[in-house]
Parts: structure tokens; sequence; C-alpha cells
């Protein structure tokens, strides 16, 4: 059974579609490091705070991610909390969270406390939060196959739906570099199917 399984990338780069049918065709569980944040994001929200701001109230929450064979459940000092965290009130201040180190290191330690085997998506998955994972993959596309594949999830223009990926990568590019040792797979010419292929043949034993 693999262990630990990283699949990272920039925004839309397709690895949590990926990430997702890679756990469902190995048995395992999947994990989106994004809610983590977005949970966050729902404590600054119930304390009326910014971001700033809750990074020295962190330890006051226990939040918990349990993984089931069709979702993860985000549970907040017990109470089961998945359904807020999609919120459009969610979605204006999640990216405020995700920057900032203190909160960065929290969930990061959420997370390793997750039970392996499992499959997980993000940034700095590989790099950072599980260096030690045997299989590492980092998914890629230039910004203009990305723009194409999220505009359909989007009320937006191509230009515009573009001209925020291109943000997003710069504002990322630090955090959103490849683990060292990680598999780089350009997706650029391939559909979802066959991006999942060919994480698949690397997992696969050698015949």
């Amino acid at each position: 059974m693999h262990d630990i399984i990283t699949i990272d990338g920039p925004s839309a780069s397709g690895k949590t579609s990926v990430a997702k049918l890679v756990a469902q065709r190995l048995g395992i569980p999947y994990i989106s490091s994004g809610l983590l944040y977005r949970a966050v994001a729902l404590m600054c929200l119930l304390e009326n705070v910014s971001a700033e701001e809750i990074e020295g109230r962190l330890e006051k929450y226990r939040l918990e991610l349990r993984p089931t064979p069709t979702q993860n459940l985000v549970f907040l000092d017990g109470h089961e909390v998945s359904k807020a965290l999609h919120s459009l009130e969610v979605d204006q201040i999640v990216s405020a969270v995700a920057v900032r180190p203190a909160i960065r290191e929290y969930v990061n330690n959420v997370l390793r406390k997750i039970p392996p085997p499992f499959v997980v998506d993000g940034r700095d998955m590989g790099s950072t939060v599980f260096p030690q994972a045997r299989y590492k993959f980092y998914l890629t596309a230039s910004p203009e196959v990305r723009a194409k594949r999220r505009v359909p999830e989007r009320d937006a223009a191509y230009e515009t739906v573009l001209a925020e990926i291109i943000r997003r990568d710069q504002a990322d590019q630090k955090q959103s570099a490849p683990a060292r040792d990680a598999i780089i797979l350009d997706t650029s010419h391939l559909d979802l199917d066959g991006v999942v292929r060919a994480v698949l043949k690397h997992l696969a034993p050698p015949s």
C-alpha cells in the first residue's frame, strides 16, 4: 500500500481532480488541504477579526479533518462545519488567510495528524508539509490552458480568468515551487484521464 502521495501545482492545474481520481483508483482517502484554510477563514468570520488577528487565537480551536470514501468532513471544536466552508464570505477572505505563516504552520500540523495512506493536493504538500512522502507529483500547464479549463467554473470572461491566474502565479511563486524530488508532469496536452494514467504509471511497481 502506498503511504502518502502528494500532488501539487499552481491554480487551475487540475491537481484536485487528479488527486481525487488517483485516490479513488487506489482505494485510499483523498485529502483536501484547502478545506482547512477555509476553516480558518470561518474562524475569522465567527470572531469578526482579520487573518492577522486570528493568528494569535488559533490554539484555542480544535480543528480536524476526517476523510470518508466520498468527501472530507471538517470539524471545529467537535462540530462539523463542512457545508459552511463554501460560502461567498469564506471565498472572499480565504486567500488572505492562506498566506499567513502562522496559519500555514497551524494547518500543516493538522494535516500531519491524519493517518496515512492518503493522496493530498495543495501547493507545498511535497516540499513543506510531507517531505517524507514516497511519491510526489507537481502538475503544471501554461496559464492559457489553465484559464480555458477554469472559465466554465467561473462567471467571467477568458481574459479576466487568465489575468487572475497570472496574478496568482506571481503571488504564489515561492510557495508553489515543486519539491526537488517531485515528478513534474506538464498537463497542457493531456485530458484528466491522461494525467491520472500518467500518475498511476509512476506508482506501478517495475515489472
